[in-house]
């Protein structure tokens, strides 16, 4: 059996994906499902994380959302059997590379898949599934009647954040940052309020949002990256169709929640100023919390979210359970590639690590 792993090199070399032969798994251990994997999707790695919480090593399992069969489980297995169908998301500390016809999985870390979802759609969809609920519910806590803008509204990300928010009743603002991701955005349904072209350079995203709030602002920003100084002294590694960081505090309503990805956000005394003046709040999303607190550990599966339902009952639902059902009943309509042969991985991780992919990269065996 082969799996693709991530090769380090020395510090400021690309990294190079291997495929490496497995000898056989070791015997299946109390609480772990043996699984036959049917479709992987691909991420980027996050080789500063992994180093700055000691899971750096030299060869990096790839691979870490998965959908397939279970084949053998655990005696103390509560939640599964032989022939189930499930989908899960692999730990950060995971052994296991995804990209393998049979891996081993903790039980806490798999659901069943429904009936309807096929393989791909299941594995290409539950991590941002989980992004845009944590981004969503618990960090900002969207309801009906709240305005959200979700930057690059295109991206697989992107895309399952709208259909989430427009599900719990908001209204959706998005940026595109080209004639095809516009011409996506405005074919979706329901129709995302606004669609703002940012791809030519001269729309004002600030001006644009203000002006469809009657000058209220935003009440939820999910940006996908800003700029941090001005445009000289940017590094020449951010997108210049970015928005600067002063243009997400203008266009913020009283209140309102500001979701960044940017990871070394630096926020200026009149930045804080103009947040303290709106009473607005600013929250990283890192989709690996779930995974990085003991106490958090597998959250993620059993998240205690206050779901509003048509009915107004306010019930708690698993997350990645709910995930699948949304996709089951064609709420989520992902972003997908086309499926990929798995002797085209390593290609495809290539350029999944260079952030070059625009739609969701999914290994299919």
């Amino acid at each position: 059996m082969k799996a693709l792993y991530c090769q380090q090199n020395s510090p400021g070399e690309e990294m190079t994906f291997v495929f490496q032969e497995r000898e056989n798994l070791p015997p299946t251990r109390d609480n772990d499902v043996k699984v036959q994997v049917r479709a992987c999707a691909l991420s980027c790695i996050d080789i500063k994380l992994l180093s700055e919480i000691k899971l750096e090593k030299e060869l990096l399992p790839v691979g870490r959302e998965i959908s397939g069969v279970v084949l053998e489980v655990g005696r103390k297995v509560t939640f599964f059997q032989p022939d189930d169908e499930v989908v899960g998301i692999l730990p950060l500390d995971s052994e296991e590379s995804g990209v393998c016809e049979v891996i081993l999985v903790h039980e806490h870390y798999l659901v069943r898949k429904p009936e309807k979802v096929c393989w791909v759609e299941a594995a290409g969809t539950v991590r941002d599934g989980v992004r845009a609920y944590t981004a969503l519910h618990y960090l900002s806590q969207v309801s009906p009647g709240k305005t959200v803008l979700v930057m690059d509204g295109a991206s697989p990300f992107g895309t399952i954040a709208i259909q989430l928010a427009q599900h719990r009743g908001a209204k959706v603002i998005s940026t595109a940052y080209s004639l095809e991701d516009k011409q996506y955005l405005e074919r979706l349904r329901p129709p995302v309020a606004r669609v703002i072209d940012v791809s030519n350079g001269k729309i004002d995203v600030a001006e644009s949002c203000l002006e469809e709030t009657g000058g209220l602002g935003v009440d939820i920003v999910l940006d996908a990256g800003v700029k941090l100084y001005s445009a000289e002294d940017e590094s020449t590694s951010k997108s210049p169709l970015l928005p600067h960081k002063h243009d997400i505090i203008t266009l913020l309503g009283v209140g309102g929640h500001w979701i960044t990805t940017e990871k070394d956000l630096q926020l200026d005394p009149p930045d804080s100023h103009s947040l303290f003046l709106k009473g607005a709040t600013v929250s990283f999303l890192n989709d690996e919390i779930w995974n990085l607190s003991n106490i958090q550990q597998g959250k993620y599966l059993y998240i205690l979210l206050m779901v509003i339902l048509n009915t107004s009952l306010l019930v708690n639902l698993p997350i990645l359970e709910d995930i699948m059902e949304k996709l089951s009943s064609s709420v989520f309509r992902p972003q997908l590639d086309e499926p990929i042969p798995l002797y085209e991985a390593r290609v495809s991780m290539e350029i999944v690590q260079k952030n070059q992919a625009r739609k969701r990269q999914v290994i299919q065996f």
